[in-house]
This record gives structure tokens, sequence and C-alpha cells, in this order.
């Protein structure tokens, strides 16, 4: 297991769109348990693969903290390949943050209920339905896998503000 950099925002490399996982190799199943590890390390809810350098649509996912018998496995942790949301309803509005945007948050909308489909990585085809943060959370990830980050998806004056907060950090 390995902790992964993070790449910072406005890193150009977060803007590169990830390419589909034509197998799940044993190489792909090590890159879903680098990403936990990391995403636990930097005291995460999620991370794409994008925001480690690696343009492939991989998601990690886990909502739960606290003590491992308070762990709801509704909550995860998930690894998602090639994960794609294939029905959404309602918007939601909610305060998010980012592992590459340190220190920042913003108010986004989006869709309060989606079903996404996605590959494990021990190969089989899911089906899921997620709303409330799961939604968001998962929803903020793939955007990560299209180079979108999130201040995009804020006011320009809240995107300024942002990445005048950035400054501070160096991109690798």
């Amino acid at each position: 297991m390995s902790i992964l950099e993070i790449l910072v925002w406005p890193d150009k490399r977060l803007e590169i769109e990830a390419t589909p996982i034509a197998e799940v190799t044993a190489e792909v199943r090590q890159l879903g348990t680098d990403l936990i590890e990391t995403m636990y390390a930097a005291q995460g809810i999620g991370l794409a693969a994008t925001q480690v350098d690696r343009h492939i649509r991989m998601i990690a996912v886990d909502l739960n903290g606290g003590e491992p018998e308070d762990r709801d496995p509704a909550l995860g942790p998930y690894v998602m390949i090639n994960p794609q949301i294939t029905e959404r309803e309602g918007t939601i509005v909610f305060e998010e943050g980012c592992l590459s945007v340190p220190g920042e948050t913003g108010e986004v909308e989006r869709s309060a209920w989606i079903a996404v489909d996605f590959t494990g990585p021990d190969g089989t085809e899911y089906q899921m339905e997620a709303e409330g943060l799961l939604s968001v959370c998962i929803q903020h990830e793939i955007d990560h896998l299209d180079g979108i980050v999130f201040p995009e998806r804020l006011k320009s004056h809240e995107r300024a503000r942002i990445r005048r907060a950035m400054r501070q950090y160096k991109p690798a």
C-alpha cells in the first residue's frame, strides 16, 4: 500500500479527462487500495484517481467516520471503476470541500438522488442508488474524472477567491 501525492488546484493535471478502464488488473486493484489509504491519510471522504495524477476512471468513497464498530457498510468504503450516473432526481445544495483544494469550501448544487453503475475491484458489475451526502460525494468525484474541480461550479467571485487562496500551494 502507498500513500500517493494529491494534486492541488489549479494544477492543470486536474483538468485531464480520465479514460475508461478496459480490464481490472492487479495494478488497477492496487491503485484502488492506494486511493483508499491516501483518502484515509488525508482525512477525506472521497478521492478520484485524477487527483493523484492517474488519469483513469476510478474513485474511492467512504463516508464512515469514528470507530470501526460504528461503521455502516452502506456508507463505504467503495472503490468504483468506470462509475456512470444513469439516473438523477431533485437538487440539493451542499457545502463542499476537496482534498485538492485544501482549506476551502463552497456551496455546490447537485442532484439529490442518483443511480450509478460501476465495476468493483473484483470485476463485478454493480448498480446502486445514493442520496444526500453519498450522492454528492460520488458526483463530486466523478466530476474529477471529467476534469472538473468544485470551484468551477461556483460563482465567478467565489472561484476567484479560492484561486487566490490556492496561490500558497505550488503545483508539483
